[in-house]
């Protein structure tokens, strides 16, 4: 397939020379048009003219939600407001939505970035793609649709939910990859399911993201809508939106485009960078973005970086799938406990579905408790309960080190979303 969308650089080396000139050029252009960025600067001690290698990056200051926060309506502006042709914004969960301010280069690379994504997947411009993601001040409808249309396949802008249009699109169609967050292509898939649809659709390919995703989650999206290819996608609503990497054919761990950003993971608690292939805090550094730019700015999202070759050939770096969030962990009996650590586990049992909740709650006798609960595998009865109770308690007091409540309940039992899904839920009053 011809490379339309190929790196900027040729092999590593040069990939670290263009780096370095794309660090110096937004350390400046930061500096230099943006009030929060120069007294960001100052207060730290830092001017751009230290900048001399890529090493000099630790250096510069952090920023974070709470700097968005503090800049709204335009946050972190770079540029004069004639420049600004869009805003996105984050979906404003607590407090004031996350807003970026985008100039018409910023949406050019970040379109190229996507259909990059696009064509490492292997689509065609024969391909039909359903884009079954939020619409309107969100990223992802727009990225999905714009990059489609770009890369010259067909969008199917079919929006979140409505399960009764998106399988008469699926059908009707001919839709051959389906875009969204996982927790909807498994309300998808279990409606193609339940329909009878699996044998009458053309679908080959699933890209999704916005959220964790587990092994026994993505298996079962594949099986029920009979795909061999499933894409992860990240989507960082500070960092353009979704399109920065992608997984490959070869490999569950994601390409990053390092020649759009820097890639930094570091210790959450002392905010040093970690050894090659440690888990840490994903930390970026845009190269090229003028509108609001991103200088060590902390996501929260977890994840390690794979150091060796990818077998697909790609030269861009990969990190893992990303494990979490340093901000979803929780403490409970002075231990550290991880959601991505629990899923692994779960994923492992086969007479269990995906879905699962982790409950925590403080009882009358003052201690805390954790109870997980997981539907049963729709193949499976209630006579493989009890062993599938005491495997999964077993190894959750082994390897998470907390004891914990099981509780095994009827498939297709806990919600389902089109978006995110829940999955813990804390009651302790701490």
């Amino acid at each position: 397939m011809l490379v339309r969308f190929p790196p900027k650089v040729d092999n590593l080396s040069e990939l670290k020379d263009y780096q370095l000139k794309g660090l110096q050029w937004t350390a400046n252009h930061a500096y230099n048009n943006s009030p929060f960025f120069k007294g960001h600067f100052e207060k730290a001690g830092i001017t751009p003219d230290m900048i001399k290698t890529l090493a000099d990056l630790e250096q510069l200051p952090f920023t974070t939600a709470a700097d968005f926060k503090d800049g709204y309506p335009y946050p972190m502006l770079s540029v004069p407001h004639e420049d600004i042709i869009r805003i996105h914004a984050s979906s404003g969960t607590t407090g004031k939505r996350k807003v970026l301010c985008y100039t018409q280069k910023d949406i050019d690379d970040w379109l190229d970035m996507f259909c990059r994504c696009y064509e490492m997947a292997n689509l065609t411009r024969k391909d039909k793609v359903q884009i079954c993601v939020g619409y309107g001040v969100w990223t992802a409808g727009a990225g999905f649709q714009m990059a489609c249309e770009k890369f010259g396949a067909m969008a199917i802008p079919s929006g979140p939910g409505n399960l009764e249009m998106q399988m008469t699109f699926l059908e009707d169609f001919g839709t051959t990859v389906l875009c969204c967050t996982a927790s909807m292509a498994l309300l998808v898939a279990q409606e193609v399911k339940k329909r009878g649809l699996k044998d009458k659709l053309n679908l080959k390919k699933i890209i999704a993201g916005s959220e964790r995703t587990s092994p026994a989650m993505k298996n079962k999206i594949m099986e029920l809508l009979g795909v061999e290819e499933y894409y992860d996608i990240p989507g960082l609503t500070e960092l353009y939106g979704p399109g920065t990497g992608l997984s490959c054919s070869a490999s569950e761990n994601l390409h990053y485009w390092a020649d759009y950003y820097i890639l930094e993971i570091i210790d959450p608690e002392t905010l040093k960078p970690v050894a090659p292939g440690e888990i840490g805090e994903m930390v970026y550094t845009t190269l090229s973005k003028e509108a609001a730019p991103l200088i060590r700015y902390r996501s929260r999202d977890l994840t390690r970086i794979i150091t060796e070759p990818c077998p697909c050939g790609s030269i861009l770096p990969r990190h893992a799938p990303i494990l979490g969030r340093s901000d979803d962990m929780f403490v409970i009996r002075g231990v550290n406990v991880y959601p991505s650590g629990i899923d692994t586990i779960l994923s492992a049992c086969k007479t269990i579905g995906s879905e699962y909740q982790i409950i925590l709650e403080r009882r009358d006798d003052g201690k805390d408790y954790m109870t997980i609960r997981v539907e049963r595998d729709e193949h499976s009865d209630t006579s493989a309960d009890e062993e599938s109770r005491c495997w999964i308690y077993d190894q959750v007091r082994q390897k998470v080190m907390v004891t914990p409540i099981i509780e095994i309940i009827n498939y297709n039992e806990l919600p389902r979303s089109e978006r995110k899904t829940k999955r813990i839920f804390d009651h302790r009053v701490i």
